[in-house]
């Protein structure tokens, strides 16, 4: 049996042994069946079990709660939208998109409110996010980040522009210029959230079952191995693993993103480092780099840049990439050159998120049939995903409410490429950004590759 304890620093680490629930025993009826026992699926069946006790709720997961993203990624929960607000603004106008934002900032508030109710241990601190500007190239994306914000009436509150030394003095990187800071991010031990989570589900009388892989999704049926379930709403949360399912291969593409971990660094280190307030932190380059002080004393540090593979397969051997690994290292190494030459890495691991073809994370249940859906979050779903589960709840209830309102309620991406233009595509995009921060380093200016892929997608 697969040791799940193998998958990441975040489940190495939970106070459990992470024993299967038992799987699914047969048929069996319910009135809303969830397929995935990630963030997603348990925040919805969390929702649904507070606002009615009385619904039968059945979860039904490939292996155990936690297992994909919600157990491997970066332990931000943040207010950050896969969509820009001037992309948002463009489709739906200016008010619904700056609704989102608001939303997405009550959001973190509601996940620390929720893990406190709950009793969840989950080393939950609320320090918000500093984004480092290491260059004169990245300090101007930081202003050009504030002045969009204040465009939308965001104010020094929600993100403010920060010059040298108010940057160094949060986390002191090697070169920063300057940078932003927003409070909408809490640091997290994701795995114990998304643990913790299932189990206050499972006190509200909802069921898991476990080793129970989903074959098939179809208008009031889960097919598994083991049985069908039969629902008036069935509702797929499975993210990176969406296009293991029929029907769902162009759905999402599934992208890794990949992560190390130190070994417990002295305190006399982390004076130097910073981030005396585990804030969460990353920079302004363009191949997205992530980061955060765990509650154990570890820098856990993260970034995209594995390939995507053709047909969107997803496998276990994936999940490292030696090269990608060397070079979270190195960059960890650049950053923060107290850590030395041969950076003290403890664990490596990694992971497929779902990225939509247009960028866009999207919320909706179709009501002729019953099917409902989340996802497509491209790697900020720790604190997405909560906002996803209380408005399906909302709509699986048929309450109308602010949430059912929110401009990425059915909203429907268009689908990927047939491959091989899948393939080509995500790699090329990958290439560009890589090549993009290394042009910037050497000549000091803007990439125009850079910016013209960012206004293809969308953004």
């Amino acid at each position: 049996m697969m040791r799940y304890q193998d998958l990441s620093y975040w489940l190495s680490s939970v106070d459990e042994p992470l024993t299967p629930r038992p799987g699914l025993p047969g048929d069996t009826d319910a009135d809303v069946a969830i397929v995935g026992a990630g963030y997603t699926g348990l925040w919805t069946a969390y929702y649904l079990a507070l606002a009615d006790p009385s619904l039968r709720i059945v979860v039904l997961e490939k292996e155990v709660a936690g297992y994909g993203a919600s157990g491997r990624n970066g332990g931000w929960c943040s207010a950050l939208l896969p969509t820009s607000l001037p992309a948002l603004a463009r489709r739906h106008g200016r008010d619904r998109a700056l609704d989102m934002q608001r939303a997405m900032h009550e959001t973190v508030r509601e996940v620390g409110r929720v893990v406190t109710a709950e009793g969840i241990e989950c080393d939950w601190r609320a320090s918000g996010t500093v984004v480092l500007a290491r260059s004169e190239v990245q300090l101007g994306r930081a202003r050009a980040a504030v002045a969009e914000a204040r465009e939308y009436g965001l104010a020094d509150e929600d993100l403010v522009l920060l010059d040298a030394a108010e940057a160094a003095a949060r986390c002191h990187a090697e070169g920063v210029r300057g940078g932003t800071y927003t409070p909408h991010c809490a640091a997290v031990h994701p795995a114990k959230l998304v643990r913790g989570l299932a189990e206050a589900v499972e006190r509200r009388g909802a069921r898991i079952f476990e080793r129970t892989p989903v074959t098939a999704v179809r208008s009031g049926v889960a097919v598994t191995p083991a049985g069908v379930v039969r629902a008036p709403f069935v509702v797929r949360a499975t993210e990176g693993f969406t296009p293991g399912l029929p029907g769902q291969r162009r759905t999402v593409a599934p992208v890794y993103s990949l992560m190390v971990a130190t070994e417990p660094l002295p305190e006399a280190t982390w004076a130097e480092i910073g981030l005396a307030e585990r804030e969460t932190f990353s920079d302004y380059r363009h191949v997205i780099i992530y980061g955060q002080r765990t509650a154990d004393g570890r820098l856990a540090f993260g970034g995209r840049g594995a390939p995507y593979h053709f047909g969107s397969r997803i496998r276990p051997d994936y999940d490292r990439e030696p090269r990608v690994f060397a070079a979270l290292r190195r960059v960890l190494g650049e950053l923060f050159p107290v850590l030395g030459r041969e950076v003290p890495v403890s664990h490596t691991w990694g992971g497929p998120l779902g990225v939509a073809r247009d960028w866009t994370a999207s919320v909706g249940l179709d009501a002729r049939s019953g099917l409902a859906w989340a996802g497509g979050y491209v790697g900020d779903g720790v604190g997405t995903s909560n906002l996803a589960g209380r408005t399906l709840a909302d709509l699986i209830r048929g309450e109308a409410s602010d949430l059912t309102a929110l401009p990425w309620v059915n909203h429907r991406s268009p689908r990927w490429e047939p491959e091989p233009l899948r393939w080509l595509a995500v790699n090329a995009g990958l290439r560009i950004m890589f090549s993009a921060d290394e042009a910037e380093l050497r000549t000091g200016r803007p990439s125009r590759r850079a910016a013209a892929f960012s206004r293809l997608l969308g953004h």
